[in-house]
């Protein structure tokens, strides 16, 4: 069982940054790949971000390539993600997830947190 906790939402100027984290429980952090999904208003929840457990490989999507970058700290059990550059359509409630799969969707994640809420103003 994982337990994950987002912090670091607010609100922010279009062309500002935040720094988003996640705190995981449990003693197995390190064996699951983790990802950032968001869901705006009225849309389906979609991926953002994701670090692999094997090799710390990294993914984005295309929307927040450049801009955003995930990272993980294995020994205090968290994973990060700095966004910059941040645009209107970046307004979302963002989720940590973590999966022991190999694929990064909303359906293949195994353990959620209860998301942050970020609004980029213009």
């Amino acid at each position: 069982q994982v337990q994950l906790v987002e912090s670091g939402g607010g609100l922010v100027q279009a062309g500002g940054s935040l720094r988003l984290s996640c705190a995981a429980s449990g003693r197995t952090f390190s064996s699951y790949a983790m990802g950032w999904f968001r869901q705006a208003p009225g849309k389906e929840r979609e991926f953002v971000a994701a670090i692999s457990w094997r090799d710390d490989r990294l993914y984005y999507a295309d929307s927040v390539k450049g801009r955003f970058t995930i990272s993980r700290d294995n020994a205090k059990n968290t994973v990060t993600l700095q966004m910059n550059s941040l645009k209107p359509e970046d307004t979302a409630v963002y989720y940590c997830a973590a999966t022991r799969r190999y694929y990064y969707t909303p359906e293949g994640m195994d353990y959620w947190g209860k998301g942050t809420l970020v609004t980029v103003s213009s």
